[in-house]
Order: structure tokens, then C-alpha cells, then sequence
């Protein structure tokens, strides 16, 4: 599978990519994933750092079950509660998913499924075939 990263030039500092072109390879198609509980069942309202990570990590075991992993993603939506949190999920999204970004977009909410919700991920992986 052939995937090409295209640069601009202030994306980067945002950790995503303007486009993501790939060939080849298998597309997966993640739902909407959050974190507002731990794995061990904690709550973690109220904070946005933990529910990021949490829900990477939740998205990092789907995308396991699938033969995939955080570096196959090509695209992905997140949703805030606030847009103040914009800067904090960038940093935290650099520092998880390291270089050659998704194309992404963030979006404010209003509001959320569960009211301890403060982010959500939707993505797309595309991944080698075999």
C-alpha cells in the first residue's frame, strides 16, 4: 500500500495533514470513540487530558482487532465540548501519534451522548492488505 502525507505549511504545528493519498490496502472505518471512563471503569469527567488519552487508547484496541494501528489512520474528526480544549487535544494528538498526521478537522459540539463527554474521535485507517 502506497500512503503520501501531503505537507502545507503551517498544518504540521497541528498535527494533521491537509490530505492523506493512499493506494492500495484496506480501509477501516472507526465510529465515533470516546474516553470518559478508565479501563479499570473510573470516571474521568471533568478531565479533557485523560479522556483524550483514554480515548486514543480506545481507538488504538479497535483499530487492533482490525489488524491495524494509530499509524494507519488517514482521516479523522474530532469532536469538542469546547473549543478551548482545541490546543490542548493538537498537543496531545502530536505527541501520541508522532509525525505524518491524518487529514483532520475539529469541531465544537454543543453537546454529547453522555454529559461526562468532552471529546470524540471519528477516523478512517487504511491498511496494508494481508
Amino acid at each position: 500500500m502506497d500512503k503520501n502525507h501531503i505537507k502545507g505549511t503551517w498544518q504540521e504545528d497541528f498535527s494533521f495533514s491537509p490530505a492523506v493519498v493512499t493506494r492500495g490496502g484496506r480501509t477501516v472505518w472507526l465510529a465515533g470513540h470516546t474516553g470518559q471512563k478508565a479501563d479499570d471503569g473510573r470516571s474521568l469527567a471533568g478531565d479533557f487530558e485523560a479522556q483524550t488519552r483514554q480515548t486514543f487508547r480506545n481507538i488504538e484496541k479497535t483499530l487492533a482487532q482490525a489488524g491495524a494501528g494509530l499509524a494507519d489512520i488517514v482521516s479523522m474528526t474530532v469532536f469538542l465540548i469546547d473549543a478551548r480544549h482545541s490546543r490542548a487535544m493538537t498537543d496531545l494528538r502530536k505527541e501520541i501519534l508522532k509525525r505524518d498526521f491524518p487529514a483532520s478537522a475539529a469541531i465544537t459540539a454543543a453537546g454529547f451522548a453522555h454529559p461526562d463527554m468532552m471529546i470524540e474521535i471519528q477516523a478512517v485507517a487504511v491498511v496494508p492488505e494481508g
